[in-house]
């Protein structure tokens, strides 16, 4: 009996101490440089619904079932979305807008899990025809689902998308 209550409190132990080790935020983003004025480059990014055209996970589910709400480009357009199981369940609401500078929105994962992320679009002139693009999310890791970041590179793994997403938005842009 004692040597399962010492297992248990073992167990119960080594998931506090993993708690307090992993990860308690993130921040994953990638930037490219597009040859095309900023102005022209956030107008397009301003729009939600032209993430279809970049977007990875589009790619990964070209089914995938599309609602909107509100107007485009504006604070409190709403993009939501249910696909397989490589993009989930979820919503996109933009939360602000800076012209020429930056678009934030927030993203509420439902499927495969609940969690929410800030994302942002960022614009910066890099000269006369060039723009610098990032595009990034962060967030918070709540204990003790963080301890699931000790084994999962988040980094690596949505950075691989953003690159993928980032070079497909530079073609498109472009080529225009």
């Amino acid at each position: 009996m004692m040597t399962a209550l010492y297992i248990v409190l073992a167990i119960i132990a080594l998931i506090v101490l993993l708690a307090l080790i992993a990860p308690k935020t993130y921040n994953v983003s990638r930037s490219i440089t597009i040859n095309k004025p900023t102005h022209e480059v956030f107008n397009y990014l301003k729009y939600i619904k032209n993430q279809d055209e970049w977007s990875p996970w589009k790619k990964k589910d070209p089914n995938m079932k599309q609602e909107f709400t509100g107007t485009d480009a504006t604070v409190g357009f709403v993009s939501r979305w249910e696909g397989n199981k490589d993009v989930g369940t979820g919503e996109q609401e933009i939360t602000k807008i800076t012209e020429n500078k930056y678009v934030e929105s927030q993203l509420r994962f439902f499927k495969p899990w609940k969690s929410q992320s800030d994302a942002y679009l960022t614009t910066r002139s890099v000269g006369d025809n060039a723009t610098e693009v990032v595009w990034g999310f962060k967030g918070v890791n709540k204990p003790p689902s963080n301890i699931f970041f000790l084994f999962f590179n988040m980094d690596k793994t949505v950075g691989k998308d953003f690159e993928e997403g980032l070079n497909d938005l530079k073609q498109i842009l472009e080529s225009k």
